[in-house]
């Protein structure tokens, strides 16, 4: 059974880092799309970022609370696994922080549908005060 584990979530002061690791039980295939997603109390999951597994190509929410810039996505195929460096954190970054993947698709521009991604991590907690 295929496992996605997270780590790295925590509580930081505004202005702080943390780095967000994921990493994949077995392998699912070739050509993959990794994505973070988080999840805020009474709001609904959103895309992050993305990565695609061959070629390392990534993509950043354009929401109005916006991650690019401050967040940084990157993989380490050899040991498959995933990060979200974060710094610059916002208390309206507070969320569960969730990876997950697709195999044999390419993230593209549908990245951030979280309905397409076949596997999905527990989540880890990222909190951001102010």
């Amino acid at each position: 059974q295929v496992q996605l584990v997270e780590s790295g979530g925590g509580s930081v002061q505004a202005g702080g880092s943390l780095r967000l690791s994921c990493v994949v039980s077995q392998y699912i295939g070739s050509n993959n799309c990794m994505g973070w997603f988080r999840q805020a109390p009474g709001k609904e999951r959103e895309g992050v970022a993305a990565i695609s597994t061959v070629g390392g190509a990534t993509d950043y929410s354009t929401n109005a609370d916006s991650v690019k810039g401050r967040f940084t996505i990157s993989q380490d195929t050899a040991k498959r696994t995933v990060y979200l460096q974060m710094i610059s954190l916002k208390p309206e970054d507070t969320a569960m922080y969730y990876c997950a993947a697709r195999a044999y698709v390419r993230c593209g521009g549908a990245w951030y549908k979280d309905t397409s991604y076949a596997y999905w991590g527990q989540g880890t907690q990222v909190t951001v005060s102010s």
